[in-house]
């Protein structure tokens, strides 16, 4: 009894926190995340090296003081790499559906002559009974339905993602986030999936459409974005309601 009431003021806790960080988000201006790497790169124990002092190259050498490498390729393939990936979606889909359906049935059943006992019959049932048309039922159902869906979509983003795992067969696993706040609005856009490093240009990009298991999210938060939404008590009605 004693844990359950500690795991309730634990959640009740939790809850006022959390709608008190939403009034301040509302009065306020939507606030920014910490820019950090994504989960899988922060290691558990985090070294700092000194960066060794760059070498000045002799007056006729083609090496240039600072330069990570010469002949390396220098697109993505380690973890921690960077990579930019060129999101340009122009998609648009029409789907149309039409239903119909009508049913009719009738069902008649009498009993003229019984063995003599139709008779008898209309003294135990109601008055009126006719053994001949003992039962006489019918019925008809009529269903008609239709339905449209027209999406459109298109958005033009660039983002830099950064590698966070290798596979075993050396594809690369990426993800990235961008947020830019204007005004009282945030806008997010987040990107994560695998690539092969094949697919990767010279230029260290890639198109979306080159990432498999793609999850490209683009959204905000901020004044326009709750103004938007539709309202919390209404979204439930419409969710739940039987009719």
């Amino acid at each position: 009894m004693h844990a359950f009431r500690t795991a309730s003021v634990l959640a009740l806790a939790a809850l006022s926190l959390a709608a008190c960080g939403t009034v301040k988000e509302t009065v306020g201006t939507p606030k920014m995340s910490q820019m950090a790497y994504p989960a899988g790169l922060v290691p558990s124990q985090q070294l700092i090296v000194a960066q060794p002092t760059p070498q000045a190259a002799s007056a006729n050498s083609l090496w240039r003081a600072g330069a990570r490498t010469f002949f390396h390729d220098q697109r993505a393939r380690n973890v921690g790499d960077i990579l930019t990936v060129a999101i340009e979606i122009d998609d648009s889909a029409q789907f149309q559906n039409s239903t119909s359906r009508s049913r009719a049935n009738g069902v008649k059943a009498g009993v003229p002559h019984f063995f003599g006992l139709e008779s008898s019959l209309g003294k135990i049932l109601p008055a009126g009974f006719d053994p001949s048309q003992m039962v006489d039922a019918s019925g008809s159902t009529t269903s008609d339905g239709k339905g449209s869906i027209a999406r459109s979509e298109k958005v033009s983003l660039t983002i830099a993602a950064v590698v966070t795992g290798v596979l075993p067969n050396g594809n690369l696993v990426i993800q990235g986030r961008q947020e830019v706040r204007t005004n009282s609005e945030l806008r997010e856009l987040t990107v994560a999936g695998i690539v092969r490093p094949e697919d990767i240009s010279a230029a260290n990009t890639i198109k979306h459409t080159q990432i498999a298991e793609a999850r490209i999210s683009y959204g905000g938060r901020g004044d326009v974005s709750r103004v938007n939404k539709t309202p919390a008590g209404q979204a439930v009605l419409e969710r739940f309601s039987p009719f």
